[in-house]
C-alpha cells in the first residue's frame, strides 16, 4: 500500500505512483484511437450511418454511475473490515503483552517474556504471510526457536498452530503458579479474540463478491465506452477523441479500483500495507516488554509495504 503525505490540488494533478492510470493507459489508447477512427468516417460503418445521440448515454451513465457506486462501496467495505480486524489484532496483541509482562507472579524473567513477544510477533506474520498466499519460513525463523519451527513448519495453518503455542506457554505459567485461573482466562478471552481476527481476515479473503455480478459490470462499463464516440460524434466533432477518453477514464478507473481493493491482503499499490502493520505490531509490543525503539525505525514503518 502507498501511503504519502497529502498533495496540493495542483500536485494531485499529475500523481503517477499509487494511481490505477498506468494500467489503464492502453485501454484508453485504444479508445481514443477508435474515437479518432469514428470522427475520420462520420461515425459511418461500411457506409451505415450509427444513428446515436447523446440523449440515451445520459441516462444510461447516470443508471452505470450507480451501480459503479455500489460495486466500490462493496469492495470498499471489504477493505474497510479488513482494517479493521488488522487494528483489533494490534489492540489484542498490546493487551496480550502487558498481561504477559505485568500479571505473572514472581515477575517473569526476561527470556520468558521474550519468548512470548516473539511468539505474538509470529503469529502477526504467519497470518500475513497466509493471507497474501506467500511462503512464511524466512520471517518465521527469526522469530521462532528451532523447536517451535519444526512444530509450525509443516503446519496449513500456521497462525493457529502459533496460537496453540502461546495458548501452551500460559498454561504453563498457571501450571508454575506464575498466574492464577482468574489470569489464566483474562488470556483466554484474548486468545478468543485473535481467533475472531484470523476467522475474520480468512472470510474476506476466501469469499469475493459473486463473479458473475463483476463480469456484468465489466463488460457493461467497455460496451458504453466503445459505443460513446458514436453518440458524440455529432455534437463534439473532433473534440470527441478528448471527451470519451476522459469520461472512460473515470468509468474504468472506477472499476479498477474496485477490483484492486475487493482484495485487501494482496500487493497491489491500494491494498493493506500488511508488512508495515506486521513490522508495528512487532515494534510495539517489543517496547512493551522492555526493548527500547529509536524513532527512525518506527517511522520507516509508515510508507510503502
Amino acid at each position: 500500500m502507498i501511503l504519502r503525505k497529502k498533495e496540493n490540488w495542483f500536485k494531485m494533478l499529475f500523481v503517477w505512483h499509487g494511481s490505477v492510470l498506468p494500467r489503464l493507459l492502453p485501454r484508453l489508447f485504444l479508445l481514443f484511437l477508435l474515437s479518432v477512427a469514428v470522427v475520420y468516417f462520420h461515425g459511418n460503418i461500411f457506409s451505415f450511418k450509427i444513428p446515436l445521440n447523446p440523449a440515451p448515454f445520459t441516462l444510461f451513465g447516470f443508471v452505470l454511475a450507480l451501480f459503479l457506486g455500489f460495486r466500490n462501496n462493496a469492495s470498499y467495505d471489504r477493505f474497510w473490515e479488513a482494517r479493521k480486524l488488522w487494528g483489533e489484532l494490534l489492540n489484542v496483541s498490546r493487551s496480550l503483552t502487558r498481561q504477559a509482562v505485568t500479571l505473572l507472579n514472581p515477575k517473569a524473567d526476561e527470556t520468558k517474556i521474550t519468548e512470548f513477544v516473539q511468539l505474538l510477533s509470529a503469529f502477526t506474520y504467519a497470518l500475513k504471510h497466509q493471507l497474501r498466499n506467500t511462503n512464511a519460513q524466512e520471517d518465521l525463523s527469526k522469530k521462532l526457536s528451532n523447536e517451535y519451527m519444526i512444530i509450525v513448519s509443516d503446519a496449513q495453518y500456521k497462525p493457529i498452530v502459533i496460537m496453540r503455542l502461546i495458548a501452551e506457554w500460559v498454561q504453563k505459567a498457571k501450571e508454575e503458579n506464575k498466574i492464577d485461573s482468574i489470569q489464566q482466562m483474562s488470556f483466554d478471552k484474548n486468545l478468543d479474540k485473535l481467533a475472531d481476527v484470523v476467522g475474520g481476515c480468512e472470510r474476506i479473503a476466501s469469499t469475493l463478491i459473486p463473479y458473475s455480478y463483476s463480469v456484468l459490470l465489466h463488460r457493461t462499463v467497455y460496451i458504453y465506452c466503445f459505443l460513446l464516440p458514436f453518440g458524440l460524434i455529432d455534437s463534439l466533432g473532433w473534440i470527441t477523441p478528448i471527451m470519451v477518453v476522459f469520461i472512460a477514464y473515470t468509468f474504468v478507473a472506477f472499476e479498477a479500483i474496485a477490483d484492486e481493493i475487493e482484495e485487501p491482503f494482496g500487493l497491489e499499490d491500494n491494498d493493506l500495507a500488511l508488512t508495515n502493520m506486521s513490522q508495528m505490531i512487532e515494534s510495539t509490543i517489543s517496547e512493551l516488554a522492555g526493548k527500547k525503539i529509536s524513532k527512525t525505525e518506527a517511522s520507516k514503518k509508515r510508507y510503502i509495504d
